[in-house]
């Protein structure tokens, strides 16, 4: 498997993971994986910032990863198969227009920006 088509899953296993965390078969702890890996997928803000050379990089080709996998690890395999059927759809047609899904990330690092200002003003 090339580096494009590992891409290619990788993003519709997030999309999966993302419709295994609405499903209620899927249990808690796969549940808080699930948001985690969504949210780290969707957020602008990488553990290790993209322009230090190298391992910027390197924190997306390693950590989101690992996150998927340990994710669908915990999901059951019927539950996330049905979600993998389900997400080649989100796919189709280019990508979702649903970009209000981003929300609670962008939220969450808008609130984590003013607890740091508050804390340090």
């Amino acid at each position: 498997m090339n580096w494009e088509e590992r891409v290619k899953k990788l993003k519709a296993d997030i999309s999966a993971i993302f419709l295994a965390l609405k499903r209620p078969k899927t249990p808690l702890i796969a549940k808080i994986a699930a948001g985690v890996t969504v949210a780290y997928a969707l957020s602008p803000i990488d553990l290790v910032p993209d322009f230090i050379p190298v391992l910027g990089y390197l924190d997306d080709l390693l950590i989101l990863p690992l996150l998927v996998t340990l994710t669908i690890r915990l999901i059951p395999k019927s539950v996330f198969e049905s979600c993998r059927e389900e997400a080649k759809d989100l796919w189709q047609h280019g990508q979702p227009k649903r970009w209000y899904y981003a929300f609670p990330v962008v939220f969450l690092w808008i609130m984590v920006s003013v607890l740091i200002v508050r804390r340090f003003w």
